[in-house]
Order: C-alpha cells, then sequence, then structure tokens
C-alpha cells in the first residue's frame, strides 16, 4: 500500500509521527490545511517534469526554457510575457497569491516508470503542489494518474494521445495541448484537397499509446473521405534507423506513407523514407506522398530539407499573430519574451508548457487557494483568450482545451533555419470539437477531485 493511500486512509497520523520524533514527508505535513503539500512560508514550488533525455528531448529542453520563463513572469521579472495579453487579468506579478514562485526539475527520460518516479520524488521530497511538462503521452498518462493519487494538480505539458483526456482522463489532470482526433479532423479535408480521395495508406506507428490513437484518428478522418488503409506496422520507441521498416512500403501497393513518429523518431524515419526515394517514387499513377500528422519546427529543424513539402499539424505556431492577426493575440508577446531571453523562437511544446503554467497559476489567484479541488473548480468551464491560440475553453467534461488547430506544410525555400513551417490553414473550434463520449475518448471518467491529505 502506497503512503498516500495510508494518508487518506487516516493511518498515519502527523501528530503520532512527531511523537516518534520522525522528520515525515512535506506532503504528510499539510494535515492543517487539508491538502497536499500545502504552502507553508512565502514560497511555493512547482514540479516541471520533462524529457531531458530520450527520443523527446529536444522538446523537453524547449519546455524547460518555457517553465523558466514561465516562473520569471509570474514573479514579476522580465517583461511580464503573456501576463500582459491574457484575459483573465488575475495574476498581477507577484508570485502566486503574493507567495514567490520556486521551480524543481526531473527527467522523464521519455519513459513512464522514470517520469512517475521522478514526479513522485518532486511530490514527496520537494513538496511541488502542481506538476507539469513530458512530451510522451504514456509519460503523461502515468504521471496523471500518479497526481491524481497524491492529491495534487497535474496540468500536461505535450501529450498528444486522445488518452490523455478519453479514457485515462483524471480530475486533477487538465490539458491545453490539441490531441490525435483533432489533426486528423483538421487535416484529413486538407489531405483530399491536395492528393485526391482515391489514396492509399501504409502507416508506420510508434508503438505505444499516442501512436495507436494518432493511427486511429488519421484512419477513421481519412477513410471517411474515401482513402484506403493497406498496412499498419507499429515500431519500438526506441527505433532509430527505420530502413527495415520502409523497404516493405514500396512494394505494398501504397501511395501515401503515414509517420505516426514524434520527435527523433520521426526524424529519423522521414530521412530514411528519403532516402530510399519515396519522395520521388510513383504509385498506382500518382506522386508518393508523405504525411507526419504532428510535427513542430524543432523537427522540421532536426529533419532538415528533408520536411520540405510535408503535410502535419500543430498546436500553435510562432508565426501566428504576424500572419493572420489579432485573433492570435499573446503569440508576439510570447516569442518576444522567449526570443530575447533564448536568442531564437520557442517550440508549440514551449508554448504548451508557459501557456499551462500561466493557466494553473491564474486558476489559483481566482480561486483565493491552492487547494486542488478550488483549483479543479476555477478551471473546468473556463473560457480565455490572449494566451496565443484564439478564444478557447477548458471543457468541464474532460478537462480538454478546445481552440482552433493550425495546418502545416515544410517550406520549399525556407529563409533562415528558424522559419521552416508555413501555415496552411487554421482550422476552426468548431471543425474538431467532438463530444465528451466520442468513441476515440469512450471508456474514462473524471472521478472526483483529490485534494490528498
Amino acid at each position: 500500500m502506497s503512503r498516500f493511500n495510508l494518508t487518506r486512509r487516516g493511518l498515519i497520523k502527523t501528530s503520532a509521527g512527531a511523537a516518534a520524533g520522525l522528520s515525515l514527508p512535506t506532503y504528510l505535513r499539510a494535515q492543517d490545511s487539508g491538502f497536499t503539500n500545502a504552502p507553508t512560508g512565502d514560497t511555493v514550488t512547482l514540479g516541471f517534469n520533462v524529457p531531458q533525455s530520450g527520443p523527446y528531448a529536444d522538446e523537453g529542453a524547449d519546455e524547460l526554457r518555457a517553465f523558466e520563463l514561465a516562473v520569471e513572469h509570474l514573479n514579476g521579472e522580465g517583461d511580464g510575457g503573456m501576463l500582459q495579453t491574457f484575459s483573465s487579468q488575475a495574476l498581477e506579478g507577484n508570485g502566486i497569491l503574493g507567495k514567490r514562485v520556486e521551480f524543481v526539475t526531473g527527467d522523464t527520460q521519455t519513459k513512464s516508470d522514470a517520469a512517475r518516479a521522478s514526479a513522485r520524488s518532486m511530490i514527496e521530497k520537494d513538496g511541488a503542489i502542481m506538476v507539469s511538462g513530458g512530451s510522451s503521452s504514456g509519460v503523461a498518462v502515468a504521471v496523471q494518474a500518479l497526481c491524481q493519487e497524491a492529491g495534487i494538480i497535474f496540468m500536461a505539458g505535450l501529450t498528444h494521445s486522445n488518452d490523455t483526456t478519453g479514457k485515462d482522463r483524471k480530475a486533477n489532470g487538465f490539458r491545453h495541448f490539441f490531441n490525435s482526433y483533432m489533426s486528423g479532423a483538421a487535416l484529413a479535408p486538407i489531405l483530399i484537397d491536395q492528393y485526391g480521395a482515391d489514396r492509399k495508406a501504409y502507416h508506420l506507428t510508434a508503438d505505444y499509446n499516442w501512436g495507436y490513437t494518432t493511427e486511429e484518428a488519421m484512419v477513421s478522418s481519412t477513410e471517411a473521405l474515401g482513402w484506403e488503409t493497406v498496412n499498419s506496422v507499429k515500431t519500438p520507441l526506441t527505433q532509430t534507423d527505420f530502413s527495415s521498416y520502409i523497404a516493405p512500403v514500396l512494394n505494398s501497393g501504397a501511395d501515401v506513407l503515414v509517420l505516426n513518429h514524434y520527435g527523433g523518431n520521426m526524424v529519423n524515419s522521414l530521412t530514411n523514407a528519403v532516402q530510399f526515394g519515396l519522395r520521388e517514387a510513383e504509385a498506382n499513377g500518382k506522386q508518393f506522398e508523405i504525411v507526419v500528422p504532428l510535427y513542430s519546427e524543432l523537427m522540421a529543424r532536426g529533419a532538415g530539407e528533408n520536411i520540405a513539402g510535408i503535410l502535419g499539424s500543430q498546436n500553435w505556431d510562432w508565426k501566428l499573430e504576424n500572419q493572420l492577426g489579432e485573433r492570435y493575440i499573446g503569440t508576439n508577446a510570447f516569442v518576444q519574451s522567449f526570443g530575447e531571453k533564448y536568442g531564437f523562437p520557442p517550440s508549440q511544446a514551449a508554448h504548451t508548457c508557459y501557456v499551462q503554467t500561466l493557466l494553473y497559476a491564474d486558476a489559483v489567484a481566482r480561486a483565493g487557494s491552492f487547494q486542488p479541488c478550488a483549483v479543479v473548480e476555477a478551471l473546468e468551464g473556463f473560457e480565455f483568450d490572449g494566451l496565443g491560440n484564439g478564444p478557447t475553453l477548458y471543457r468541464a467534461e474532460d478537462h480538454q482545451c478546445f481552440k482552433d488547430v493550425v495546418v502545416v506544410r515544410g517550406k520549399e525555400n525556407p529563409e533562415n533555419e528558424f522559419d521552416l513551417v508555413e501555415i496552411v490553414e487554421v482550422t476552426p473550434t468548431d471543425q474538431v470539437t467532438y463530444e465528451p463520449d466520442h468513441p476515440q475518448f469512450a471508456g474514462g471518467s473524471l472521478g472526483s477531485c483529490n485534494n490528498g491529505a
């Protein structure tokens, strides 16, 4: 039985521990306030748990940059970034409820067990009252479940699997990032318009929950518009050379390869596909095409010229406000702050983690309390603007954010190494919205919020 369960069942008492001369973890000393890791001093600690190693390490590094910037802005340092454009205006740049924000970090290694261990240490040893981060949906689901058990708010970082706010949703967990269903709904009409309805697709899919739901979403959305799926093959997350998976595609009868890969996996599989000549190949009397349902500027940089012409989707793009106007206000403020601090524009991973940190702090400010259930109440059904995505809703039924989805394509003639992706279209929110009990999200229940101690 875990210590979290012992505490909730009343089998461990702070007074008994003190009488025995034991030094109890911070989370067990929250009895007086009634919730886990209730801040007692003039600071509050947030836990940022990101992949600092493994195939998603580039995203993790950018997430850490964004977290650090968000903390600076919350504490009244720097230019304030999106605090100046956020529609809520509950944050005053004096920390959170007057407490200066501090943070601890951990390395998920893009592994669920490592991520849980890291998050548990942040909660038990460092007194983190909120955990955020991650660039893998497997990690997000694992850490979200831990935070639910511990009575901690989890503000998911980069997690795209339907499961995070589907069958594995939790009352203490919230996701700002979009999901697999939304990618399929936004991309499919563009793919049919660009490549035609008479297409045969071959899927290579990362062998974990994000890959499964992304493949399901892409198959469902493209087949509904006329495409046929000829095969799908799972690939290990640890794979670095995809040559043996690419070779069979040439004789499969497919004329489209869909790479349900992310991070370093996508960079490597796309590179191998280009090396095998797929970009120049013809099949079924058509030009062979490659699609990457989810990618980022970071991945485009890793793929180099191989990304040219590749269609995909993003949660956000640093050029949105400049190209599409005030609907995406907040984008330029964030890009300016991030660029001045780090010397280059932020990725979508950086953006979603920065925004999640502000949204948590704002919810605490509006609730007037760090108590998890008060934060949950403040976030459920919250409508906001000014954070770069246009008008956004945190839906109460599943804690999923609903906002516009960006469809992108790799630039044929990029001007510099940070401008490798062009915006093809922004799909309106209503076209990517679904019912909470949609089959791709079925089987889960939020349950009740948990205050922990």
